[in-house]
């Protein structure tokens, strides 16, 4: 009799493994489906307005990144033009590196998914390099300038959208239009990062 009840507990223990591996394993394919779900849907609307949230949160968020860099900085205390010039050849070289990073991403597969994941991998590197410049910003620049700054970024911002929506409305429908709306995001967005160093950090 001890022998059967052993036998059931064993047999009992092996089912519940398989049953929460089962789950566990149902679970991660459900995940998979409903990301994959979420970058296919091409509505504009959608995109639109996560666009609007990060460009908020560009206005919000941007002066917590990158503050080991400046405060080393503060630190040297050289004169205020070398800093100013050698701050301007660092954030140069930032670029130039996210340039190299965006172009060497390459996708996987010719699937429009595949595509559309290189493109926003390409426009979230120029989307933190923009908001890391904007942080940069905030903390060396007059009140002044920076609030004339501000009310730039926030046209510039406004532009870029409706741009990125212009262009995709000529795939509108297709599977390209959400493509085409990210890609120009991340073109735009490159274009504003040289901008903000070029007339800002001289």
């Amino acid at each position: 009799m001890e022998n059967k009840g052993k036998h059931y507990i064993a047999i009992f223990a092996v089912l519940l493994v398989l049953l929460l591996a089962a789950c566990e394993s149902s679970a991660g394919v459900s995940n998979d489906e409903s990301e994959k779900q979420q970058n296919n849907d091409s509505s504009q609307d959608a995109e639109h307005e996560s666009s609007g949230a990060d460009s908020a949160e560009d206005d919000t968020n941007t002066g917590s990144t990158n503050t080991d860099d400046t405060a080393s900085e503060k630190e040297e205390d050289p004169p205020a033009n070398e800093t100013e010039d050698s701050l301007k050849e660092e954030y140069l070289k930032k670029l130039n590196n996210s340039k190299k990073e965006a172009d060497a991403l390459e996708a996987a597969d010719s699937s429009t998914y595949a595509l559309k994941k290189v493109e926003n991998d390409r426009w979230e590197i120029w989307d933190d390099r923009l908001n890391e410049i904007y942080g940069v910003l905030q903390e060396r620049l007059p009140a002044e300038e920076m609030e004339s700054l501000r009310e730039e970024q926030r046209d510039w911002l406004k532009e870029r959208d409706a741009r990125a929506l212009e262009a995709s409305l000529k795939y509108e429908g297709g599977t390209q239009e959400h493509l085409e709306y990210v890609a120009v995001l991340a073109d735009l967005t490159e274009e504003r990062c040289y901008e903000l160093v070029e007339n800002y950090m001289n």
